[in-house]
């Protein structure tokens, strides 16, 4: 974090002194007060405006009135709960999904419930919003301004920038959108209007100014925030960042613990950058030098006799890596890749993961003191958060989804215990498809199915089978715990 902060109170308060005539600031009345500066009466004494420029201050109403009809309420029911992987016990990190254990509810509840916000960027129906809102979503339901609601679902994800990709289930065409702007044209000091569903107050507006860009806070090695002191809240999460001219500069996604006036935006620019691996893959694969690094200080410059004073130190090579296969060595310090300067670790792993895996860069270097060019052949880097691995189900669960309509999980040891379960073995619905074989028998996500025609069911490929086994026309007798640990016999009719 930026060790030194601007005072918002004061920002605003200088932007008054700055903005307001100086008739309505002035601590005396002036000798001769100009006719225009004294209040008018208007009918019934209503006071009115005592300036010409009081008269024409502008509203921002047009901006929000064009583009808030494509903000939506992104309404999930999720497993687990509690702070995202990796963040637990950071003070200056919260990330704001309205609901659940977040948002104070009990603790043992078998699914979590949140609301986050989201916005249309496609009029079929694609929406943009975090990661955290739809990460282990059992169902996803979008509300729209003009009061539609639809089934959604996630077309694909990325944990380390927070951004997630969902579409509406249903058909639909002719769906209000937004674009996404340039966020590398905003400037510190320019205002952004942030929209969404704060503790759920559908379609709250509200306004402040770009407070810093490039933040690093600790969400992952991939930081770039903007920093907004437009109010944000549990709720806001996935919901649009808007410049003047209307265009998302960033989604709404952190906010620092107990602060006020201090959110973070991912920033449309890397948005764009994801988009197209999101809509085709589902994930994002990035280019991977395989290095420790640490940024390059004054001090360390001189220790190391080099006549700069921004760059990236490699710390540690990876054996088999790129970098290793290239050449490189400790106590390298990379100042450019493929011409672009390089000023921290930071910007040196962000530029290089939105790299093309396969491909080559020239790293400008100096190593012993002399400057020198490597060419290095990226790699890919490894799927640590196992995004790719979620999205494969085995071909008994996939053929039983489309079969019956119902997708299934193993029913792990910690969702168990949060819905108070006594035993982890069955088979957990997380999706039924409406309309389907599996609606009509009234199951539902979250419930457990534990036997199958009376023969314990331990897991979800053995439920799978068991579906796929089902002759055409016949009924399996289903024993179900609900959330909450009531048990029921469902009857499910096999197409």
């Amino acid at each position: 974090m930026n060790r030194s902060t601007v005072s918002f109170r004061k920002a605003l308060v200088a932007a008054l002194l700055v903005a307001l005539p100086s008739a309505a600031v002035a601590q005396a009345p002036a000798p001769r007060p100009a006719p225009a500066a004294t209040p008018q009466q208007g009918p019934d004494n209503v006071l009115q405006p005592a300036t010409r420029e009081a008269q024409t201050l502008p509203s921002l109403a047009p901006l929000v009135e064009s583009v808030k009809s494509a903000v939506v309420n992104v309404d999930v029911q999720a497993r687990g709960g509690g702070m995202p992987r990796g963040m637990e016990g950071n003070p200056l990190f919260d990330r704001f999904f309205g609901g659940g254990r977040e948002g104070g509810g009990q603790r043992r509840e078998p699914l979590r419930q949140g609301a986050g916000s989201g916005f249309i960027i496609d009029p079929k129906g694609l929406i943009l919003t975090n990661n955290h809102v739809v990460e282990d979503a059992v169902t996803i339901t979008i509300r729209l301004d003009d009061g539609r609601s639809f089934s959604g679902e996630v077309v694909g994800r990325d944990p380390l920038t927070d951004v997630a990709l969902v579409r509406l289930k249903e058909k639909v065409d002719g769906l209000p959108t937004v674009k996404l702007g340039d966020s590398d044209a905003l400037r510190v000091g320019d205002w952004v209007v942030a929209i969404g569903n704060p503790f759920g107050l559908a379609s709250s507006v509200s306004l402040g100014i770009v407070s810093a860009r490039a933040r690093e806070i600790g969400a992952s090695q991939y930081d770039e925030f903007l920093q907004t002191d437009a109010a944000i809240n549990p709720g806001n999460s996935g919901g649009p960042l808007f410049d003047m001219r209307g265009q998302v500069v960033g989604i709404n996604t952190a906010i620092v613990g107990g602060g006020s006036g201090i959110g973070f935006a991912v920033p449309s620019n890397l948005i764009s950058s994801l988009l197209p691996q999101l809509q085709k893959e589902g994930s994002v694969t990035r280019a991977w030098l395989g290095v420790g690094i640490q940024d390059l200080t004054r001090d360390l410059a001189s220790a190391l006799k080099l006549p700069v004073n921004e760059g990236a130190i490699l710390t540690q090579i990876m054996p088999s890596s790129p970098a290793s296969k290239a050449g490189l060595k400790q106590d390298d310090v990379v100042i450019a890749i493929d011409g672009r300067t390089v000023t921290s670790s930071g910007e040196l792993t962000r530029t290089v993961a939105l790299k093309r895996p396969g491909s080559t860069s020239t790293l400008t270097l100096f190593r012993d003191g002399k400057k020198q060019d490597v060419k290095v052949a990226l790699g890919t880097r490894p799927d640590l958060e196992g995004v790719a691995k979620a999205k494969q189900k085995p071909d008994d669960q996939q053929e039983s989804s489309r079969r019956v309509g119902v997708s299934l999980q193993n029913l792990d040891a910690r969702t168990a215990q949060q819905a108070g379960f006594t035993d982890s073995s069955g088979a957990l619905i997380t999706d039924v498809v409406p309309g389907s074989p599996a609606d009509r028998a009234q199951l539902e996500p979250g419930m457990v199915v534990i036997e199958a025609n009376r023969k314990k069911v331990e897991n979800a490929d053995g439920l799978a089978r068991i579906i796929q086994g089902a002759a055409s026309g016949s009924t399996l007798l289903l024993r179900v715990t609900a959330p909450g640990g009531a048990r029921n016999l469902r009857a499910l009719r096999v197409p």
